[in-house]
């Protein structure tokens, strides 16, 4: 499998790497390409841009999640029916796990799946000092894949003598790296953090026009030939011959699950729910916030991260919805909640202005508003005992980002961070419910989705 692919990446965050990627995914859209896309690493928001607002399938692709085939097959699986995918790098290109490791970095999955690297260069307020900055990237590890330089933050005045200077500056030293393109500093390149949570139909309408005049200006500003001409410069994917997963536990009747998907609820991972359906789930999506009545016949439900906080006077509203997951998880319906979705089980949550609204009560806690973020980051999650979900030992991976925090974060598994260095307890698992604020990577440990999906099958509600 060889299909062109290019990994847009940068120096650190706040380079425009999302904005250059949403642009030229936009740009091979209007071509009629039948483009993929995918974004290193764990965060939501990202892909969630790339489907909501380009309309282009995006996934996550992560190497902490998953070990080198794994991903190579994930990659495949998802860029099979396209003719050409563009990965977005995250942070900076070298910057891994932990401070001093480029594991599960931008520049670890582009040899992954050996991917060509464009590498986007900010450039106000410098000159030849930029071939400088170039270079460091060039030389801190020789089997980088840095093929090809996009300037951002540059006028158009100034770019034809600033690509001349840096690509002669380069071939003095060795490399014959050219530059594409620029990307001028422009109110369409703005991508603010407010926007990538894309909270608000209007909000989303507003950012498809601004991406379809970015696409428009980059058009004129970078050599597209020359840039798809670099991404078909790739070798056929190495995939390494393994066990087949067992598939559909039951081949006859699907397993109807609900999922909870609406404004405040809109962080999954798709390549968690294509675990799901391989193993003979069926999902029906729901409202929290809107529907009365969860989907007829299902069998268990997923909650996922997301907004609640938001929409929690919505939410603490539909009392019909909120009492009838109280009444079918405590009658033994399995759920997954992540996040979001473990903080509406809980008894009350605060909302943006400080006030508590009623949530499910599921669970005995109160979810509050903090001021900073709360164990940001990657995590093993150990089971503590021998559980429905993890037995006493088994991990499991997951990635933890929220402000919000909980009174009642559960005790049942714990978390340790990559480096073994900082661990806590955490996750409340009671009866056939698994709730807490790591996002799970399922495909880390399959059985932990097939327990789920076991579970299911023993609990008919409605």
């Amino acid at each position: 499998m060889n299909i062109p692919r290019i990994m847009i990446a940068a120096a650190a965050s706040g380079s425009g790497k999302t904005a250059l990627t949403c642009a030229l995914l936009e740009v091979l859209k209007r071509r009629g390409r039948h483009v993929a896309a995918g974004k290193c690493g764990p965060d939501y928001i990202d892909p969630l841009f790339h489907r909501q607002v380009l309309g282009v399938p995006s996934e996550n692709l992560d190497l902490f999640f998953l070990e080198e085939n794994q991903l190579r097959r994930q990659f495949v699986r998802h860029t099979a029916s396209s003719e050409i995918a563009l990965v977005e790098g995250v942070m900076g290109y070298y910057d891994g796990i932990g401070l001093q490791t480029t594991r599960g970095s931008s520049y670890d999955l582009s040899k992954t799946l050996e991917t060509p690297v464009v590498l986007v260069v900010p450039c106000r307020g410098m000159a030849i000092s930029v071939v400088a900055q170039i270079m460091g990237f060039l030389e801190f590890r020789k089997d980088h894949l840095i093929q090809g330089i996009i300037f951002n933050r540059i006028s158009e005045m100034l770019y034809p003598r600033m690509k001349e200077m840096v690509e002669t500056e380069l071939q003095k030293l060795g490399y014959e790296i050219a530059v594409l393109g620029y990307l001028p500093e422009r109110e369409e390149f703005a991508l603010e953090s407010r926007h990538l949570g894309l909270r608000l139909p209007e909000e989303i309408k507003g950012l498809k026009e601004q991406m379809h005049r970015a696409g428009e200006i980059i058009e004129n500003t970078i050599d597209l030939e020359a840039f798809l001409a670099l991404a078909k410069k790739v070798p056929e994917m190495r995939l390494v011959e393994s066990k087949k997963e067992r598939t559909a536990i039951n081949e006859k009747e699907r397993v109807r699950i609900g999922i909870a998907r609406d404004a405040a609820f809109q962080f999954y991972y798709p390549d968690n729910l294509e675990l799901l359906m391989e193993l003979g789930c069926e999902l029906l999506e729901f409202s929290p916030i809107s529907d009365y009545r969860l989907p007829e016949g299902i069998q268990g439900l997923l909650l996922g991260g997301g907004y609640p906080e938001l929409y929690a006077e919505a939410l603490s509203k539909n009392e019909p919805m909120r009492r009838q997951i109280q009444k079918s998880i405590a009658a033994g319906m399995p759920c997954l909640a992540e996040c979001g979705g473990f903080l509406y089980l809980q008894t009350t949550l605060e909302d943006l202005d400080g006030k508590n609204w009623p949530m499910v009560g599921a669970l005995d806690g109160r979810g509050y508003r903090t001021s900073t973020l709360r164990r940001f980051g990657y995590v093993n999650l150990q089971g503590m005992a021998d559980g429905r979900y993890l037995k006493k030992g088994e991990c499991i991976r997951g990635h933890e980002f929220h402000y919000w925090d909980c009174t009642q974060n559960g005790e049942a598994v714990k978390a340790v961070k990559p480096d073994g260095k900082r661990s806590w307890n955490c996750i409340c698992e009671e009866g056939n419910l698994f709730a807490g604020f790591p996002h799970l990577a399922y495909r880390s440990n399959p059985e932990f989705a097939r327990r789920f999906v076991e579970m299911c099958m023993c609990k008919g509600h409605s």
